[in-house]
């Protein structure tokens, strides 16, 4: 039975047992309908957008990381010429350190540098070596006394020799009355390739000693 709209003027809302039965189904669906919405927001909705918020930003940081391989994905020829030449450039490097049965060649390079360039070498001493992860390194104390120019001259003399030499922890000073009458205490490292024998006792030394802290 159809409601005119005039009908539904005249309910008494105080009174809805009197009202018709197609108007008080309706309103019984409308309620209900309400309802369940709202038990949605608060029983699901509102006690899950943290988990969609979590959701949200875990599918944004899995889009970033796409972008990121994908990216490295497109450069992999570049990135592994790359490496091909870090590779040869660490080669050319390692091949300017000398090995075990060399080391006492270079010693004297060293020390027939400064007397090369007319320098007094006040002393020159070897300390004991200190293993790296795949090389050693050997620090030499030297003192030398001559002119500043002479010294210059050994510091390049040094930086072309053919093996890997540095020099480290420069302290001159005036040595007598003369303007340029001065004394060098310096640190010359050199460094030599550790052998596979070598590197694997080194590791195992090391690896003893981080058990024992």
């Amino acid at each position: 039975m159809a409601i005119s709209l005039d009908e539904l003027k005249q309910l008494d809302p105080r009174d809805p047992g009197r009202w018709p039965l197609p108007v008080r189904l309706g309103v019984i669906v409308v309620f209900f309908v309400v309802i369940t919405a709202l038990l949605l927001w608060f029983l699901v909705w509102n006690s899950r957008k943290d988990e969609l918020a979590q959701l949200q930003n875990s599918e944004q940081s899995l889009r970033n990381e796409f972008r990121t391989k994908h990216a490295k994905a497109v450069n992999l020829d570049l990135y592994k010429q790359q490496l091909a030449d870090i590779e040869k450039s660490f080669g050319a490097m390692l091949r300017q350190l000398p090995g075990e049965t060399e080391m006492e060649n270079l010693l004297i390079d060293i020390s027939q540098s400064s007397t090369a360039t007319g320098l007094q070498q006040v002393f020159f001493r070897p300390q004991p070596e200190q293993n790296r992860d795949f090389y050693a390194e050997r620090p030499i104390k030297i003192r030398l006394a001559g002119s500043y120019h002479q010294m210059g001259e050994f510091v390049s003399v040094i930086a072309a020799l053919p093996r890997i030499v540095t020099l480290h922890d420069f302290n001159i000073q005036t040595a007598g009355k003369g303007y340029d009458q001065l004394t060098m205490d310096v640190t010359a490292k050199t460094y030599r390739y550790l052998d596979d024998q070598e590197i694997a006792v080194a590791t195992a030394s090391r690896k003893k000693q981080e058990a024992s802290k």
